[in-house]
């Protein structure tokens, strides 16, 4: 089977997708750029032996992870392919693959990481959504809150497929949840002194809610030490923790995923107070390092994936504040929450998500071909 991927930007976790995905078909993948300008050059992947074809096409306009590279229709023209996945349908590249793929009424996929609805947006904002996302020939989603999303911007329910979204491997995953003299032993190798540790992990925006959570270590016990991965201290969170007088608070830079890994596993606790996440593949990394998670309802894998109770509202400090002090003193209800999340994370594996895209692929091939 033919497969063509339209990508933006070969990101890391793309790259293992892609590698995974290419070994179960004959896999092309067109990126827009090479990498994007905005990231932290730690963050690319590269793989010496890859087991699909990559074409870089050549943009006439850049933008930051995104471009506008009018010989995609170059590869469209193809009618080799079995399949074709829009995977960016929303950078003006994949605008124009939309187009052309509804114009000459080529089968097409669109594929959906995560979505949140946007009730309040303009009408034209609203139109060139649906417009874009309405009339595919399927849709693949990671999951109920996907799935709103893609209906409500036009996609007709039957014609939705569901994927596990990860950037992890089997291998990735803990065999079972540490004990505690294991994270101890860890905690002595990272220099963590505090008795309880609290683990966050992004880009320093202000998307991700990190100010919500320094607000919430405010009313939390001093001796909580609280872990940010991702940037050095901005001006803003400087004057939250100079304002609450706060001593408890740690800065570490980006880490690849073989570092960080030994943080998630010496936490006790993994918290994402972000303001909206379409996904939020950290999510994925502290389930697989059976990290009992605490995220919003703005974060798609937490909705996905998490407990209902792990859930909180966004930009509610204190309730958050309450809901991490509520869980750190209730031990048993920390381990059960250990086992059931890296019981639920051996579901969402690379291996697992190529081997579903084939699935998908078969019965999408077999209802359009």
């Amino acid at each position: 089977m033919k497969v063509l991927f339209l990508a933006n930007i070969p990101s890391p976790y793309r790259v293992d997708f892609f590698q995974e995905l290419g070994r179960l078909c004959d896999l092309t993948v067109l990126y827009e750029l090479e990498k994007a300008s905005d990231r932290n050059e730690a963050w690319e992947r590269n793989i010496a032996d890859k087991s699909y074809k990559e074409i870089y096409l050549k943009p006439v306009i850049k933008q930051a992870s995104s471009a506008w590279c009018p010989s995609v229709t170059e590869y469209l023209r193809d009618r080799s392919y079995d399949i074709i996945v829009v995977g960016v349908y929303s950078t003006p590249t994949g605008m124009q693959a939309v187009r052309y793929l509804k114009k000459h009424r080529i089968p097409y996929l669109i594929n959906c990481d995560g979505g949140i609805i946007s009730y309040g947006e303009r009408t034209f904002k609203k139109k060139l959504k649906t417009w874009l996302i309405g009339g595919a020939s399927g849709y693949l989603s990671t999951g109920e809150a996907s799935n709103q999303y893609l209906t409500y911007y036009g996609a007709e329910k039957e014609r939705i497929y569901r994927y596990p979204f990860t950037t992890l491997h089997e291998k990735d995953l803990l065999k079972q949840p540490l004990k505690k003299e294991e994270k101890l032993v860890l905690r002595e190798k990272l220099g963590i002194s505090e008795e309880k540790v609290i683990l966050t992990v992004g880009n320093f925006i202000p998307r991700k809610g990190f100010d919500i959570l320094l607000k919430a270590a405010g009313y939390l016990n001093k001796e909580y030490g609280v872990f940010l991965v991702g940037g050095e201290e901005t001006e803003e969170y400087r004057t939250i923790r100079e304002r609450l007088s706060l001593t408890n608070i740690h800065y570490l830079p980006f880490m690849q995923k073989e570092e960080i890994q030994e943080y998630y596993r010496a936490a006790d606790l993994f918290v994402l107070p972000t303001r909206e996440d379409i996904w939020g593949l950290v999510i994925n990394e502290a389930m697989a390092a059976a990290l009992p998670t605490i995220t919003t309802e703005r974060c798609v894998a937490g909705v996905e994936m998490l407990e209902k109770e792990a859930i909180v509202p966004v930009e509610q400090e204190q309730q958050l504040a309450e809901k991490i002090a509520d869980l750190l003193e209730r031990p048993d209800e920390l381990e059960r929450q250990s086992v059931r999340n890296l019981e639920k994370s051996r579901e969402y594996t690379i291996e697992n998500m190529a081997k579903v895209h084939k699935e998908i692929f078969d019965a999408f091939w077999e209802a359009n071909g």
